[in-house]
């Protein structure tokens, strides 16, 4: 399930036109590290794993869509950044890859 929910966003980063392809590089790289860290800690923490997987689905949903809602935008990623904020000790890498995605997508979006 989580897998699936990584390869989508993805999916939708690659075909997003309105993101600049260093951009779409950048994200691309900071969604692999991610998506190592969460299958990680889907063996013990599954059902977080899955909400963090989602926020970042929705987050880059709201980002690509067209034209974009700042406040539906602003909403997904503050939520993407409350899923992983209590893991800040215990997986920091997820903590700094999924808030280096949070900062690309919040320097497009508003």
């Amino acid at each position: 399930m989580i897998e699936n929910t990584l390869q989508n966003i993805e999916a939708r980063i690659k075909g997003a036109a309105s993101i600049k392809d260093a951009e779409k590089q950048e994200l691309l790289e900071l969604l692999a590290t991610v998506n190592a860290e969460v299958v990680a800690l889907s063996e013990s923490h599954e059902q977080q794993a899955e909400s963090i997987a989602h926020f970042i689905a929705a987050s880059t949903h709201e980002a690509t869509r067209d034209p974009l809602n700042p406040r539906l935008f602003k909403l997904s990623v503050d939520g993407l950044s409350a899923s992983v904020a209590e893991f800040e000790k215990s997986h920091p890498r997820l903590v700094q890859a999924t808030n280096a995605i949070c900062n690309v997508l919040l320097n497009w979006g508003i």
